[in-house]
């Protein structure tokens, strides 16, 4: 019998080409992979891709091909694009632990030459000075009200507590402060993100997708290569737009919740139930889910305890639970957003940063006698938005400040809706996505009890947030 083996391919000794390659031709040749990247060369590499992932389609290949991006000073407004991709990891500069300094901004190619563009640097300049005036004030607010702890370190201290006053201050950032974020993606995604890119409305997130392409190229010159806007995508975002601009749009009804539960599986609790007794039998899904229909609610309340009674804070709990889906359409704060995002098993339609929901206001920033500075900020934003939005929708993106709302769909299931909501109500998750957190589990909860009830959630409601966390909201 031959001996277990299990070894790298290290990135380090092979190209990303000529990995993907060796693992490829592995499904034909007998070899060892090590005894089959031996006999590739960067070139032949090159050729295999041509032939196969570029000439007959099979692009699973280029998934072995993995890239690591360092992607800095872009705007945050860019960064959603740049993180829209479910099939990678990101990692990003965070508004809550550091600060921004007064030139931290990008401004808009559209504006070059415009007669806004002056106006622009303006009102960003407000932001940015209103945002580093306010640091102190709140700061001085929190040491006031967490002294230093028993052997605290000062480097520890400090840390605690820029956590606290940096997170408030943030709201007063706006979409076009610059940001870094790392990106790790197989090239098959990489190819795809450069595709959005080329193909987005915004002349940043276009000039973005080409440097990526170029350096890509560098380390994957064949998986890339091809990689250019979509038609499609650019054509079909045009039309959509035009016939909401046109006359024969109007907005039917008014103003709806902010936390809306507007489609979910009303028979999702029995479909989970059943699904986990199908994979431990032999009979076909309808029979299982006959069976848990037949059954008492003790019953079912003991099936349930089986499935999720032994589940710890970190475990995962079973892959039925993706059989039940909810759909919300929520208005959250750009900050919240900002996290909300980061969750990509969801299927998230964001619509654009806009002025026009109204802006939240942390309560410190009041009790720290800022409101005033804090909401003259606001309104300068909204001015400006209303102006770059008579020239361009996306553009006015720019200006808009975190503490703005966004409206957002939202569909997932309910193994993701254990990880959202245990995730986003921990005590060192951000106030406003506790707030959004607690809120859908509340939804959820009268909607599926059974289930729901097995979420380890702090002893907070999302009322208790507002009333603690916010002076408006």
């Amino acid at each position: 019998m031959p001996e277990r083996d299990i070894y790298l391919l290290s990135p380090r000794a092979l190209s990303p080409e000529t990995i993907a390659v060796a693992f490829a031709k592995t499904s034909r040749a007998p070899e060892s992979f090590r005894e089959i990247a031996a006999e590739l060369s960067d070139e032949q590499s090159a050729k295999f891709h041509e032939k196969w992932v570029v000439g007959y389609g099979h692009a699973s290949v280029a998934e072995h091909a993995v890239l690591h991006l360092a992607f800095e000073n872009v705007s945050r407004i860019a960064i959603e694009t740049i993180e829209s991709s479910r099939l990678a990891s990101y990692t990003e500069k965070s508004t809550r632990y550091q600060k921004w300094g007064a030139d931290d901004f990008t401004i808009p190619p559209e504006l070059d030459g415009h007669p806004l563009r002056d106006e622009f640097i303006q009102t960003v300049r407000l932001l940015f000075s209103t945002y580093a005036e306010s640091l102190d004030p709140v700061k001085n607010l929190i040491l006031s009200k967490s002294p230093r702890r028993e052997n605290e370190s000062d480097e520890a201290y400090d840390r605690r507590i820029r956590s606290q006053y940096v997170d408030r201050c943030r709201f007063i950032l706006p979409a076009t402060a610059n940001a870094n974020v790392g990106m790790t993606a197989n090239a098959r995604v990489i190819e795809m993100v450069i595709r959005k890119m080329l193909s987005h409305p915004l002349a940043e997130v276009r000039q973005i997708g080409e440097t990526v392409k170029q350096v890509s190229k560098a380390e994957t010159p064949t998986l890339v290569k091809y990689a250019d806007s979509v038609p499609y995508v650019v054509e079909t975002v045009k039309e959509l737009q035009s016939s909401v601009d046109s006359d024969q749009w109007s907005v039917v009804s008014g103003q709806a919740d902010w936390c809306s539960l507007i489609d979910y599986d009303k028979g999702g609790e029995k479909k989970i139930l059943a699904a986990a007794l199908y994979r431990f039998n032999e009979i076909p899904f309808a029979d299982a889910l006959a069976y848990v229909k037949s059954l008492k609610k003790k019953e079912r309340e003991g099936l349930a305890e089986t499935l999720l009674g032994k589940l710890g804070r970190y475990d995962v709990p079973l892959r039925e639970l993706e059989y039940c889906n909810y759909t919300f359409d929520l208005v959250m704060d750009q900050g919240a957003f900002a996290e909300f995002k980061r969750h990509r098993m969801m299927t998230q339609t964001p619509q654009r940063l806009t002025t026009r929901l109204g802006y939240t206001i942390p309560l410190l920033v009041t009790e720290a006698g800022f409101g005033s500075r804090y909401e003259a900020a606001m309104e300068a934003a909204i001015q400006m938005y209303e102006k770059l939005h008579a020239f361009n929708p996306d553009v006015a993106q720019y200006i808009v400040p975190n503490g703005f709302n966004r409206r957002v769909l939202a569909q997932f299931n309910l193994r993701e809706a254990f990880a959202f909501c245990q995730l986003r109500t921990a005590a060192n998750a951000h106030f406003s996505i506790r707030r959004v957190a607690q809120k859908m589990y509340e939804e959820m909860s009268r909607a599926h009890p059974l289930l729901t009830k097995y979420m380890k959630l702090r002893d907070e409601t999302w009322q208790q947030v507002e009333e603690n966390y916010f002076t408006k909201v």
